[in-house]
């Protein structure tokens, strides 16, 4: 089956491939991509930070580690409201736990989003801060927007962080500078 005969139209009635093979076939890599990134953290710098403004580099690794669990609150709830939801973040010193936090929560959203039916797909999903709504859309679409790419978004910036740390950088969608 091709990507244009997947797709299902009006006219062509439902695909045999599923949400999941079809819109997150990239999953696995992303998230295995990610754990590499995250296997280069050093231990005892988690208060070091490029700039005054920037996460410190244990915040940032420990958010990353966290963000597949995000991924499967919006599959999982009709709604996030931040007025009403208490999140304190993490607080993880060494780069076993995170990884521990991250493998047991990437399974756990990969289990969801392989249960995700077209139906789940196309509902709505709201975010927000009491009345305030921050974010609403299908959920497909925002699985793919703050669910997957958050997390490249902020694999990349730990990326940067360990650059200047002179950390080996693994390579993410080829070979890096440092494995060449």
């Amino acid at each position: 089956m091709t990507i244009a005969n997947a797709v299902p139209t009006a006219s062509s009635g439902p695909t045999s491939a599923t949400p999941a093979e079809l819109l997150f076939g990239d999953l696995a890599a992303e998230l295995a991509t990610t754990r590499r990134i995250l296997e280069r953290v050093p231990d005892g710098k988690a208060d070091w930070h490029p700039h005054e403004k920037s996460m410190t580099l244990g915040r940032l690794a420990t958010h990353l580690a966290e963000l597949p669990r995000f991924a499967r609150t919006l599959l999982e709830t009709e709604e996030l409201d931040w007025a009403t939801f208490e999140y304190v973040p993490r607080t993880l010193e060494t780069t076993t736990e995170r990884l521990a936090l991250f493998d047991a929560e990437s399974a756990a959203m990969r289990a969801a989003v392989e249960g995700m039916t077209w139906e789940t797909v196309g509902s709505r999903w709201v975010m927000r801060a009491g009345d305030h709504v921050i974010l609403q859309g299908p959920r497909g679409q925002l699985l793919r927007s703050i669910g997957l790419s958050h997390m490249v978004h902020h694999r990349a910036q730990l990326g940067v962080y360990l650059r200047l740390l002179g950390v080996p950088v693994p390579g993410v969608y080829g070979p890096s500078a440092d494995e060449a």
